[in-house]
């Protein structure tokens, strides 16, 4: 091809090409912004089914929303006010029982070292024990120590700021889902009015049944995580465990995720159970046989009965799904993943499917 004017073509390539930097600069300076408006958005779908039934019984709309978001923030405001104390007592016998162990380790009453060596020694007799520890005594001895502690502080006022960011996000998010929820038909009427009248009906169709799909998804993921929740408080505190409350907490928050979410939760559990002078081993081996068990119930009888009004989506794409939502976007992007290969799917059962069927 014949270039009649290289500068003027030279030109409009660097151009292109900054214009393209910049939108991909004002993306990621965007990134936690859009993060919000995208985490709002999906809870907004995911209350939406709630108002809309409501409305069926004949309430209006703007009783069906008040009715809606009272719940929701006497909701979280029991959670505040009754689960909070309990979490804070108990993550407080926490710290306090890890400075006893600690404190016993200095005064040489317990000795984590001598106890590990032993039970290396017991099931491992071909393993040259002493050999790992001058190992691992000599990596501690090569340490910049001052190093250690400054980024250790360092760590502590990110943890800080972190916790501060997040709380303001939260806040960000329930005000956005609120709005979101409450313009949820205006937001669907103004997106239909930039498609053309003659495809108008079938697209507000397809979007409709996406919503719900996206809706019903997040309302069953949020049930079973409160099933979850509720009864391993009930039986954590049956057999004693240490801290019910935080752990039952852990498995409610660990259900949202989808694949592995009650898997990881079970495991942090167990393993809490096992910390010594808090739990035994018998503890945790019944803990183990209780999520092994649930584990099988939800997958097999809660799940498909909770979610049988979402959109099914086969579980090969399930699992690549929430491996590339969750390398994307991290927690957030494993959560909404699902609910939106559902949506490819609708798109593509109804919309690609017929069209190549015509030609």
């Amino acid at each position: 091809m014949k270039l009649h004017n290289p500068f003027r073509t030279a030109l409009i390539a660097t151009l292109g090409v900054g214009v393209g930097i910049l939108v991909i600069t004002s993306i990621e300076s965007l990134s936690t912004i859009l993060l919000y408006v995208g985490t709002a958005l999906f809870l907004a779908l995911g209350l939406d089914p709630l108002v809309s039934w409501l409305e069926r019984r004949g309430l209006p709309r703007w009783a069906a929303l008040l009715i809606t978001f009272v719940v929701v923030l006497a909701v979280f405001a029991g959670i505040i006010l009754i689960i909070v104390p309990v979490l804070v007592g108990q993550i407080s016998q926490l710290v306090v029982q890890i400075q006893r162990l600690v404190q016993s380790a200095i005064n040489q009453d317990w000795n984590p070292v001598e106890e590990v060596s032993n039970w290396l020694h017991e099931q491992f007799p071909a393993l040259d024990v002493d050999q790992v520890f001058q190992y691992i005594e000599n990596w501690y001895s090569s340490l910049d120590l001052g190093q250690v502690g400054s980024a250790a502080g360092t760590a502590l006022i990110d943890i800080g700021a972190g916790i501060i960011a997040g709380f303001t996000g939260a806040i960000i998010v329930l005000i956005l889902t609120i709005y979101f929820t409450a313009s949820t038909p205006n937001l669907k009427t103004a997106v239909a009015q930039l498609v053309p009248a003659s495809k108008r009906a079938r697209f507000v169709d397809l979007s409709d049944q996406i919503t719900a799909s996206v809706g019903f998804y997040v309302m069953g993921q949020v049930s079973l995580g409160v099933i979850n929740g509720v009864l391993s408080a009930i039986f954590l505190s049956i057999i004693q465990a240490p801290f019910p409350a935080v752990l039952a907490v852990v498995a409610f928050f660990f259900s949202l995720i989808p694949l592995v979410g009650t898997l990881t939760g079970s495991a942090i559990i167990i393993l809490t159970c096992l910390i010594p002078g808090l739990g035994s081993p018998l503890t945790a081996l019944v803990a183990l046989i209780w999520y092994a068990i649930y584990m099988q119930v939800e997958a097999y009888v809660l799940s498909p009965r909770i979610m049988n009004r979402a959109v099914s989506v086969p579980g090969a794409v399930v699992v690549i799904a929430a491996l590339a939502g969750g390398s994307l976007l991290g927690l957030l992007g494993a959560l909404v993943a699902i609910p939106i290969a559902a949506s490819i799917l609708i798109i593509y059962r109804q919309v690609i499917v017929p069209q190549q069927n015509e030609r």
